[in-house]
């Protein structure tokens, strides 16, 4: 049985006054609902209001799970969604919080013309340290295996709650994989064309909480670095509401698609080979920003002098986390499977790059790790 602080369970009744929030549908997972430790926090909390559950059975967010959600949702006319778990979870209830009529779904969104607006409230209680999508205001949803992303500022939550007793007890594999995406997102912020003063300061902290902490989340979790796990989590997700996420997280995506790779470990497979492409190519960064300074920024983060030492700094990370980055040993044939993973690569995240990339670019940094 978890223990919860008092002033974890006074925010959590704060939000779900019983006469404003009469009727509840919660989202989540039908494993780290009863795993983290949800279960008992929400039956501490919710006791006068109705509730409804949907149980995601999918492990990405895909098109008919969401329009299943949706017309639930419309059925039942809730007062307040509660969306409990890891970034699928997320991503479906930011869409359903925003979507009631599923007509021409999949052709308005694959063209990026998605009309979007906030119907139902929406809290948000994440059971994974990783992509900050409680304050990121775009989703990512599957259609026939390809990444696509609803965008909106009325995406962002209402409301949400950062519970580090709901992330501690988590395999170490899921810690693993959601950790080195808060550390990727920081990190791709921070060289993201679009960053900006905001976003680099949102990176920064999210980097000085996460660097030190990442490691003993993973072996030896206790409230402290859960929680600071959980704050960088949260901040990179601020970072790249603003600058979006670079080339690592756009090759990313048919990894976990085709092969089920869980999302942060799909981002370090080709992570250290685009930091070094960009850093090699300084010279011809498309940015309005020095490239050369934002390494800069990096090294000093990680405490190290160059780009080499910094390689070696985030694989070494990578290998304490057991996030295995050699095609051959996660049993997926690079060379095979080459147009499958460049037909999946996510256009608008490629395009963010401060380098720009060309196909023979990718295919070469692809083969690096056959």
């Amino acid at each position: 049985m978890k223990l919860f602080s008092s002033k974890t369970i006074i925010e959590f009744k704060k939000i779900l006054r019983p006469h404003k929030y009469k009727k509840v549908f919660i989202i989540t997972g039908k494993n780290s609902f009863f795993l983290s430790g949800a279960k008992e926090i929400t039956n501490k909390v919710i006791t006068s209001q109705e509730c409804n559950f949907f149980f995601k059975k999918l492990k990405i967010p895909e098109i008919n799970e969401l329009k299943e959600i949706i017309f639930k949702i419309k059925k039942i006319k809730p007062n307040l969604i509660l969306a409990i778990g890891g970034g699928a979870v997320i991503d479906y209830a930011k869409i359903a919080s925003n979507i009631i009529n599923t007509e021409n779904l999949e052709r308005n969104i694959q063209k990026n013309s998605c009309p979007i607006k906030k119907h139902t409230p929406l809290l948000v209680i994440p059971t994974t340290a990783g992509s900050g999508a409680e304050v990121t205001s775009n989703a990512v949803i599957y259609i026939k295996n390809i990444k696509y992303s609803v965008q909106g500022k009325s995406l962002i939550p209402d409301y949400f709650l950062l519970i580090p007793e709901l992330v501690m007890g988590l395999k170490k594999k899921i810690k693993s994989s959601a950790g080195f995406d808060a550390i990727a997102q920081g990190i791709e912020s921070l060289l993201s064309k679009k960053s900006n003063k905001e976003s680099v300061q949102y990176a920064i902290k999210s980097l000085k909480l996460s660097f030190p902490n990442y490691i003993n989340f993973i072996k030896k979790p206790d409230l402290d670095n859960a929680q600071k796990m959980c704050l960088a989590a949260n901040l990179s997700g601020k970072a790249i509401s603003i600058s979006k996420t670079t080339a690592p997280h756009a090759v990313s995506y048919p990894f976990t698609a085709h092969f089920g790779i869980h999302h942060g470990h799909a981002v370090s497979l080709t992570f250290n080979d685009f930091l070094k492409f960009n850093f090699n190519n300084i010279k011809y960064a498309d940015c309005d920003f020095s490239l050369k300074k934002r390494y800069d920024i990096l090294f000093n983060l990680s405490k190290t002098s160059n780009i080499n030492e910094f390689d070696l700094f985030i694989r070494d990370l990578k290998r304490k986390a057991n996030l295995e980055t050699n095609f051959k040993k996660i049993n997926i044939d690079i060379k095979k499977s080459m147009p499958l993973i460049l037909k999946g690569v996510n256009l608008q995240r490629l395009s963010n790059n401060p380098v720009n990339l060309k196909i023979t670019d990718l295919k070469s940094i692809l083969l690096k790790n056959k």
